[in-house]
């Protein structure tokens, strides 16, 4: 079926530490702040596992799960952390497959309704 969310969401990019590594200065914060867009009328959050690694996911689980049936959890795959920092790309079959289940067991949801590929093209068939 088709998916119908509003015009702005809310990118959870931020939500991690400093260079979107480890957990943010104010979880506290970070918490209120998903919950409000919410309330706001936003149903649309766009993360990834890669982000912080996890701590955008778990964040967004901890707010929000159960999450409202209006709600959209969008998530990217194509790239993971390692441990400088950096954005080491992942996008052969497998990685993908392996980022997608990560993605569903830390955002704890059955089904994700929308998946973007991070920065370029699939690798392999």
């Amino acid at each position: 079926g088709d998916l119908t969310v509003t015009r702005f969401g809310y990118g959870a990019m931020q939500l991690a530490g400093p260079w979107v590594m480890g957990p943010p200065a104010d979880r506290e914060g970070a918490l209120a702040v998903l919950r409000e867009a919410v309330d706001l009328g936003i149903t649309h959050i766009d993360t990834s596992d890669a982000y912080g690694p996890r701590v955008t996911n778990e964040l967004i689980r901890e707010a929000l799960h159960p999450y409202p049936e209006s709600l959209h959890i969008v998530t990217k795959v194509g790239a993971t952390r390692d441990e400088q920092g950096g954005w080491p790309r992942a996008r052969r079959p497998e990685d993908l497959r392996r980022q997608v289940h990560d993605n569903l067991t830390s955002l704890r949801l059955d089904v994700l309704d929308l998946v973007n590929l991070r920065l370029g093209n699939a690798e392999g068939p």
